[in-house]
């Protein structure tokens, strides 16, 4: 390149920056992703070569290109600053490359479609350094981290946060070594002053919280309960050299919390405003038009590429005609794709019709209506949900010692029950209520107390929730069980009649059951907040056992499908026809025509979570249990929907579907604060038909067409185990089916094929 021709690439790229800092917003706002136009296909089958390209904005890049696009080794520089020197595959950085900032920040180390993502060094602007892991632009694994400040950090990190073990060095020379949790110390640890003094033992949210010991330098040292709260903490000073024997000098272990943590604050670091994955190329198509829009391409395995729009359960739109409709021969298309093909084997020659069978089209509202009847004055149940919330109430304000997570055996024996009386004139303990005279039963009261706890509800909010204003909703039917199920208002709760014998197995599997979720904070298994009976006083002497849970499908998001997942085939297929199929209908195993990728990290969690959970399930002897999923199809956006009069049909929403390359779905790395493991989770749902028409086929071919997702997923009904009901229904059974397909199976052999299973419709997004 010549000197002319650099210089004048140089003023475009200063006058390009001048006009920024003009501006009140910040450099660092994040770009658009570019798309290209429907008939644009990029896939790379040109030469590759040397090319320098100056664009019409400023953006400069050099090096090996190759259908339009950097593909090898090059330098791309934005007219903002931001420079890109390294590897490109098909115009994403990919590989070994270093990528810097105008601040004079820089990222060396391993890429993957654009993210850093592998191991690699940053250096931040004010001089922070992290060496270590990166998933997605975030600090993931073991990694070293220098602060500008002194500070030093290494060990484990998870989503860009301080997770796990781990050892922190202030530059005042005080040390901690332990456990962390989203960048705050939490768990067991120990923190040794530079004095001398430490502390080891529990701590919560950054500070002492639980049993622990502080000593001195000197040998003295103090023993008991750590809390920020004075009410809550206990304890015993031993002076130096009396070990065995308590000293008379009081000391108040409230000068750790005033004073010697105050020099021990852990740095936040430098924060990244522009992520490398949101950098838009300049680049052109092969006509020397801008990117316009991006268009889903299938490609067949005779290498053709062809773009489609099509609906949310795989029917194509067809773009020249002005209205669509969901008439069948629109999902055949997709049928029509795979066995037109040259290689089609006999066994395709069944799709078509298995695809009609098992592939219901979907109507998606715009808005999907909630669930459930409210439940006012004269209905059937008005008096039980004003017992239930009246024994929440006083089951919840009912003042109780300070929480203290290591329980004692007694807390579980199932005779720990209280009962309370309320007579409708209300007495010592009760108010007086509009109900008729029950009795109220609250299960393992410390046990739940201390779950709910654990799980992060606080009291006051759960009371509101349950017993607020706003009355309860039942849903329209219950189960096959028989039981009924309650919402609250705010979609928080979910409250289920339970029979004598679920009880009984909560009961007995409750010490498992909290270890197990103490143990593991991504637990996928449901979680409890209560167990508790009402009896009506009178002739009836009516007894209703009811459990509180988590809604799953608490959230902002609209689901718009619902499956129930066991691993089996019999009977596993909704009995409700295709048109009266809704967001609220709840499918199963062999109407399932989606696999479900999710991105590296999540998915080996996913594998290790879903592993421990079955093998706790097993070990209680439980089965029948299965995995709730919902989806939210991401970005819905409104199609021209024809109804039979030929009017559009605005209520009517088609979801975007996942483009191409997997990297160009947007993604804010600020999002996943809210991202759990079966919460909130981005991830790509892949349409998936069955070849066959045998039910043996529980997991469909993947057809490669994509849609961007939100996912909640959840372990449910984990109150049945392998009893003598169940073991003469497996009898029964095997004689008229297939063993392996129906659900009454030994816990054991149900934990394998519910895992073989689920593992096959969850898969790693690679």
């Amino acid at each position: 390149m010549s000197a002319a021709f650099f210089k004048a690439w140089e003023a475009t790229v200063r006058r390009s920056q001048g006009f920024a800092k003009k501006r009140a917003n910040s450099i660092f706002i994040p770009m658009s992703v570019a798309h290209v136009d429907d008939e644009d296909d990029y896939t790379c089958t040109g030469e590759v070569y040397f090319a320098e390209r100056v664009f019409s904005n400023g953006d400069f890049y050099t090096g090996q290109w190759s259908d339009s696009l950097p593909h090898g080794q090059g330098k791309y520089l934005w007219n903002d600053g931001c420079m890109y020197v390294g590897e490109w595959h098909r115009g994403k950085m990919m590989g070994k490359g270093r990528f810097s900032w105008p601040s004079g920040a820089t990222y060396e180390g391993d890429f993957k479609s654009g993210y850093m993502d592998g191991r690699g060094i940053y250096t931040g602007f004010h001089g922070d350094t992290y060496r270590g892991g990166w998933v997605m632009n975030l600090k993931h694994g073991q990694g070293t981290k220098s602060y500008s400040n002194g500070d030093y950090y290494e060990g484990d990190w998870r989503r860009g946060l301080q997770e796990g073990q781990g050892r922190y060095q202030w530059k005042n020379g005080n040390h901690y070594i332990g456990q962390w949790k989203s960048g705050i110390i939490n768990g067991n640890g120990s923190l040794i002053w530079a004095s001398g003094n430490r502390y080891d033992g529990s701590w919560e949210d950054g500070l002492p919280k639980g049993n622990g010991t502080f000593r001195w330098s000197n040998g003295s040292f103090y023993v008991g309960a750590w809390s920020n709260d004075p009410d809550e903490r206990s304890g015993t000073y031993y002076p130096a050299g009396a070990s065995s024997s308590p000293g008379n000098v009081e000391w108040d272990p409230q000068e750790v919390y005033s004073v010697d943590l105050i020099d021990c604050k852990i740095s936040q670091g430098e924060k990244i405003y522009m992520y490398p994955s949101q950098k838009t190329l300049n680049c052109p198509t092969p006509d020397g038009e801008m990117p316009q829009k991006q268009s889903v391409h299938r490609r067949s395995q005779n290498g053709e590429s062809k773009p489609r729009r099509k609906s949310i359960d795989g029917s194509f739109i067809n773009t020249a005609e002005k209205s669509s409709s969901w008439d069948s021969h629109n999902y055949d298309s997709v049928v029509k794709n795979i066995i037109s093909r040259k290689d089609a084997t006999l066994d395709d020659i069944h799709l078509q019709k298995s695809f009609s069978r098992h592939h219901h089209p979907l109507k998606l509202p715009k808005e999907v209506k909630r669930q459930g009847e409210t439940i006012s004055k004269g209905h059937k149940n008005y008096d039980l949900m004003l017992n239930l919330q009246l024994g929440i109430r006083h089951s919840v304000g009912r003042p109780a010692p300070a929480i203290n997570f290591d329980l004692k055996a007694s807390a579980f024996d199932p005779k720990e029950k209280v009962w309370t009386r309320f007579p409708p004139e209300g007495s010592k303990h009760t108010p007086p209520h509009q109900s008729i005279e029950f009795k109220w039963k609250d299960y393992c009261p410390l046990v739940f107390r201390t779950l709910r706890s654990l799980f992060k509800v606080d009291a006051a909010d759960y009371m509101i929730s349950i017993c607020g204003n706003e009355a309860l909703r039942e849903l329209s039917s219950p189960g096959k069980s028989g039981s009924f199920f309650y919402l609250t208002n705010d979609d928080k709760y979910m409250i289920k009649t339970v029979k004598k014998a679920e009880v009984k197995v909560l009961l007995r599997m409750l010490p498992a059951y909290y270890n197990h979720v103490r143990l593991f904070e991504n637990t996928l298994v449901t979680k409890f907040y209560g167990l508790h009976c009402v009896k009506l006083i009178g002739t009836a002497q009516k007894k209703v056992r009811f459990v509180i849970m988590g809604n799953l499908f608490c959230t902002e998001y609209q689901i718009h499908r619902r499956f129930d997942l066991k691993g089996s085939s019999h009977g596993r297929t909704t009995d409700k026809p295709a048109s009266e199929i809704d967001p609220t209908t709840t499918l199963k195993d062999l109407d399932l025509n989606y696999i479900f990728r999710l991105q590296r990290f999540w998915f080996q969690e996913f594998l290790r979570q879903v592993d421990k959970d079955c093998d706790f399930l097993e070990q209680e002897r439980i089965m029948d249990y299965s995995l709730l999923v919902g989806l939210h199809f991401r970005e819905a956006s409104c199609m021209n929907q024809a109804t039979e009069g030929g009017e559009k049909d605005e209520n009517l929403v088609t979801p975007r579907l996942s483009r191409v390359d997997d990297s160009d779905r947007p993604f804010d790395p600020t999002q996943w604060a809210s991202i759990r493991l079966g919460i909130n989770m981005p991830a790509r749902a892949e349409l998936t038909v069955r070849k066959t028409d045998c039910e043996a086929q529980l997991v469909g071919e993947p057809t490669g067409e994509c849609y961007d997702v939100i996912l909640f997923f959840g372990i449910i009904d984990i109150l049945q185990d392998y009893d003598i009901s169940k073991k003469l229904e497996h009898a029964y059974k095997s004689f008229q089916y297939d063993p392996t397909s129906i659900s009454a199976v030994d816990p054991k052999q149900y934990s394998k094929r519910f895992r073989d299973f689920i593992f096959k419709v969850f898969a790693e997004d690679v």
